[in-house]
C-alpha cells in the first residue's frame, strides 16, 4: 500500500487515473472509502488523476508515538508534504467536512498551488457549534461522541446511528434509498479505527476563527457546496462564500450532509461542471 513518512506519521493515500492532478481527503470518521465506496472517485479517474488520503486518525494512515498532530495546521501541512512527495507543483483539491476545514486552511496560504479548490458541507473554522445549542452543550455533545467511539463496537455504532442520525446522518435517514446509503457509509466507517477517531474528536476541534481575512486572501477558483439540509453548515457556507473573491456557491437541493453518498449523480455533476469552468476560463464562475 502506498505511504508517505512525514516525521513520525505514516500518511496513507490511493492513487488512480490520470490527467491534471486532484488531492482528495475526507470528513471525520471516514477515509478516502468516502469518495471511492460512493462512486466519485471512479468517475473523476476518467478525466483526472485522483489522489485520495486518508488524513491522520483515520483509514490506514498511522501516527507512531508523540505528537499526534490531530490539529488542523498540521494536517493542512500534510497536503503539501504528499503533494511534493508525488512531485505536484499544482493541483485541485476536494474535500469534505473536516477535511474541508483542513483544505480551507491549506488554501489561506497556499491557494497559488491549487488549480481549484473544492468545499463541501464544510466550515473555515474548526469549532463545532452544533444547530439549537450553547458552546458549552456542543463541547458536552463533542466529548460523548468522543466517548462512544472509545466503547462501542462498529455494529453498536451503525445501531445507534440508524436510531438517532444526528445532524450528519439526518439527510440520509431521511431518503427513500437509506438502508443502500448506510452500507455504504458502513464500509467506509469500517475502514477506520474507533479508539485512534475518539482521540482526533477531543484534539481536533478548537478553532472558533473563521479567518476571514485569511479567505480575502484565497486566490483560486473555488467551489463551496452544501445539501439544503445540512443544517450544521449552512452559516459557514454562505460565510466562505460571501468571503472568498473567486467562489461558485451551490446548494444541493433535498438532502444532507453526506452529499457524495445521498446524490452522487448530482455531486458529480456539479464537480464536473464547475471544472469545466475552471479550465475553459481560469475561473469559478462563467
Amino acid at each position: 500500500m502506498p505511504y508517505i513518512k512525514r516525521g513520525n506519521a505514516h500518511l496513507y493515500y490511493e492513487d488512480t487515473g490520470s490527467g491534471e492532478a486532484m488531492i482528495t481527503n475526507h470528513g471525520v470518521a471516514e477515509n478516502a472509502g468516502y469518495w471511492s465506496e460512493s462512486g466519485v472517485t471512479a468517475k473523476l479517474a476518467e478525466r483526472y488523476r485522483v489522489i485520495s488520503m486518508d488524513m491522520r486518525a483515520h483509514g490506514e494512515t498511522f501516527v507512531e508515538g508523540q505528537p499526534a498532530g490531530f490539529d488542523v495546521e498540521t494536517m493542512a501541512d500534510d497536503i503539501g508534504a504528499l503533494a511534493g512527495h508525488l512531485g505536484l507543483e499544482r493541483f485541485h483539491l476536494l474535500t469534505h467536512a473536516t477535511g474541508g476545514m483542513v483544505g480551507a486552511r491549506y488554501a489561506m496560504t497556499r491557494s497559488d498551488r491549487l488549480l481549484s479548490l473544492m468545499l463541501t458541507d464544510t466550515s473555515p473554522q474548526t469549532r463545532l457549534l452544533f444547530p439549537g445549542t450553547t458552546e458549552e452543550q456542543s463541547e458536552q455533545g463533542l466529548a460523548l461522541w468522543a466517548a462512544g467511539f472509545e466503547s462501542a463496537t462498529y455494529d453498536q455504532i451503525v445501531a445507534a446511528a440508524k436510531a438517532e442520525p444526528g445532524v450528519f446522518l439526518a439527510g440520509m435517514a431521511q431518503n427513500a434509498d437509506a438502508e443502500r446509503m448506510y452500507g455504504v457509509w458502513e464500509r467506509i466507517l469500517r475502514r477506520g479505527d474507533l479508539k485512534t477517531v475518539a482521540k482526533f474528536l477531543r484534539s481536533f476541534y478548537t478553532d472558533a476563527d473563521p479567518h476571514v481575512e485569511l479567505l480575502r486572501q484565497m486566490k483560486c477558483p473555488t467551489l463551496v457546496l452544501l445539501g439544503e439540509l445540512d443544517s450544521m453548515f449552512i452559516e459557514s457556507s454562505e460565510l466562505m462564500a460571501k468571503e472568498i473573491p473567486d467562489c461558485r456557491h451551490v446548494v444541493m437541493k433535498g438532502i444532507g450532509h453526506m452529499t457524495a453518498i445521498e446524490d452522487t449523480d448530482g455531486l458529480l455533476r456539479e464537480l464536473f461542471d464547475f471544472l469545466d469552468c475552471v479550465r475553459e476560463t481560469g475561473r469559478a464562475c462563467r
